[in-house]
């Protein structure tokens, strides 16, 4: 193999190591007839008297910076922003919702803890 093709292959590697992964471990099929399963039901967002929402301080892998971290929502991406944004702006602090979580700089616990419960959310 000459060094051209090397680093060819060398880049290739690397761009396909930053593709996220969907959660299949399927590679390839030979059946023509075959269908991914996929989950087509949208995700509906559960009304505040059925969420249970985690509240907890993290200061690991954030650069020794506490942040508020509020997970177990149960809704849709668009929903969890909005609730992230209602929350940053009663905190009056930075933050942000993705990956199922709900992040804001600061410790921030009772503060969101009282709001939540105001607003009929169920907390741990």
């Amino acid at each position: 193999m000459n060094e051209a093709s090397h680093s060819g292959l060398a880049t290739k590697r690397k761009n396909m190591s930053k593709k996220k992964d969907n959660g299949s471990s399927l590679v390839y099929s030979t059946n023509p007839d075959f269908k991914m399963d996929e989950d087509e039901a949208p995700v509906q967002t559960l009304p505040p008297q059925q969420q249970l929402l985690r509240i907890t301080l993290e200061t690991k892998h954030r650069a020794g910076k506490t942040v508020t971290l509020i997970t177990g929502f149960v809704g849709t991406e668009e929903d969890m922003a909005t609730l992230g944004k209602q929350l940053k702006n009663q905190c009056g602090t930075g933050g942000s919702a993705k990956d199922g979580e709900i992040i804001l700089q600061g410790d921030h616990r009772e503060k969101v803890r009282g709001w939540l419960q105001k607003n009929q959310y169920k907390t741990k």
